[in-house]
């Protein structure tokens, strides 16, 4: 019926010429609408499926094979990353040595949520554009010290270690807070594969260096020993198979009395440090219970 309407009037027809074609209400407003939708050379294109795009390639994936190599321990230069740190001068009472659970697995309980926690986001960065770069002609990144970032420490990696060259504050301004301390040779902080075993001692001297401002010599002695791996539970995350690094640093300035500070970090495939506690000065144990500092991984 409404085809043989169609064809009596057309659709270029006036609406007074439909009027009086028909009497019908109903089928002049589907005759109306079939005109408006309808056209000589219109197409319907086919629309293909939506294809959402590939997720991005990890640059580096944990295969938790009982080591970290040099691949696994990249720093990534300007990508922050958030930690919850105790608050300056806070003591916090800490547990290093952990406990084995039902299957003699070694784990450490850090997941305590604490209310006076702060959040620091550091990050790596490159030494290029450092008031300090001139000084470090080896040097790759750097990284802050403190949690605050006022003094940074200038790196090196290789196939073999991980290497500190040395530190400078972060700023050469003031001049009273200025330091700049460089080693004669580098020191080993990781020596790769990182593994449970491994242990070493590495020296670096400093000489004509600038220590907030004033003249400053000394040797800082570094013992460190990868002596455990198992499961660390943070507030946030839990890693299944984080390595207990111990190091001891004893500073031996030239003038001056000599001072000693352990601290132990856990490090994991991919993520590097996830954790650490920093002893009080001279601390005897190695196994320590009170820390000057505990940052853990978090939001």
């Amino acid at each position: 019926m409404l085809a043989s309407f169609e064809a009596r009037v057309g659709c270029g027809a006036h609406p007074a010429q439909l009027s009086a074609n028909t009497a019908d209400p109903l089928l002049l407003a589907a005759f109306l609408l079939a005109c408006a939708c309808s056209g000589e050379n219109r197409t319907f294109p086919e629309r293909s499926a939506y294809q959402s795009s590939p997720p991005p390639e990890l640059s580096c994936r944990p295969n938790l094979d009982g080591k970290i190599e040099p691949s696994e321990l990249k720093a990534a230069l300007g990508t922050p990353v958030s930690y919850l740190i105790s608050p300056a001068g806070a003591r916090r009472t800490v547990d290093v040595a952990g406990s084995l659970d039902s299957a003699s697995r070694r784990v450490w309980e850090w997941s305590t949520d604490l209310a006076d926690d702060q959040v620091a986001r550091l990050s790596a960065s490159s030494l290029s554009g450092k008031w300090y770069a001139a000084s470090f002609p080896t040097g790759q990144f750097v990284a802050p010290l403190d949690a605050g970032g006022q003094t940074e420490a200038v790196y090196a990696q290789d196939s073999a270690a991980l290497w500190l060259l040395g530190f400078a504050s972060a700023s050469e301004l003031p001049a009273q807070n200025k330091s700049l301390l460089l080693y004669s040779q580098p020191v080993a902080i990781y020596r790769f594969p990182i593994q449970v075993g491994g242990s070493w001692v590495s020296a670096g001297e400093v000489r004509d260096g600038t220590l907030r401002g004033l003249p400053y010599a000394g040797r800082d002695t570094y013992q460190v020993s990868v002596d455990a791996s198992g499961r660390l539970e943070l507030p946030d995350l839990t890693f299944t198979q984080a390595y207990r690094t111990r190091t001891k640093v004893t500073v031996e300035p030239s003038i001056g009395v000599p001072i000693s500070r352990r601290q132990v970090s856990f490090l994991f495939e991919c993520f590097g440090e996830v954790a650490r506690a920093v002893s009080l000065d001279d601390e005897p144990k190695d196994d320590f219970t009170t820390a000057a500092e505990v940052r853990r991984l978090g939001l």
